[in-house]
């Protein structure tokens, strides 16, 4: 992928079900929008030069639901579900360990909080490879915006 049109432009979080969350969530949210819009790479396998997108990121039926549309946002180029339960357990982890690490950057030990957050990279890590394999032969994407995509799949599963 090397064209400026295989990227996605535009994202929007389909959020109705999300009620209120920490400010530690909402800052790694618009970190990870905003790293996202600046650098990736996105492109619908098997189509010529679609792009650039803009995606819609949603949870319905328990489905993840990626909404690729055109960049004016008009027309859906591909809708395509993914099962949740897949995603079910890392996320669940990634959580926990997240809730490890903001306590412990309080009060733990430098040593204690680089252990915590290892940890959490490679949760998050896991999340990124589990998502480039469900979006394998229908997106393609590299590691970066993948690992950006998973954060935002992370927000739309907390549940206030």
């Amino acid at each position: 992928m090397s064209s400026d049109h295989q990227r996605i432009v535009n994202i929007t979080l389909d959020e109705k079900s999300v009620i209120r969350r920490s400010p530690d969530i909402e800052h790694e949210q618009k970190v990870a929008i905003f790293d996202l819009l600046d650098l990736n790479q996105f492109a619908i396998c098997e189509q010529a030069e679609t792009g650039p997108y803009s995606l819609h990121l949603s949870i319905e039926d328990n489905r993840l639901i990626f909404d690729i549309r055109d960049e004016g946002d008009t027309q859906t180029l591909l809708r395509l579900p993914l099962p949740v339960i897949s995603f079910k357990r890392v996320i669940k982890d990634y959580f926990h360990i997240c809730e490890s690490y903001f306590d412990a950057i309080k009060t733990a030990s430098p040593s204690k909080i680089e252990a915590i957050d290892m940890g959490r990279r490679g949760l998050h890590n896991e999340g990124t490879e589990l998502l480039l394999e469900r979006l394998k032969g229908k997106v393609e994407t590299d590691f970066d915006t993948a690992r950006r995509l998973f954060t935002l799949i992370c927000v739309l599963h907390i549940r206030g």
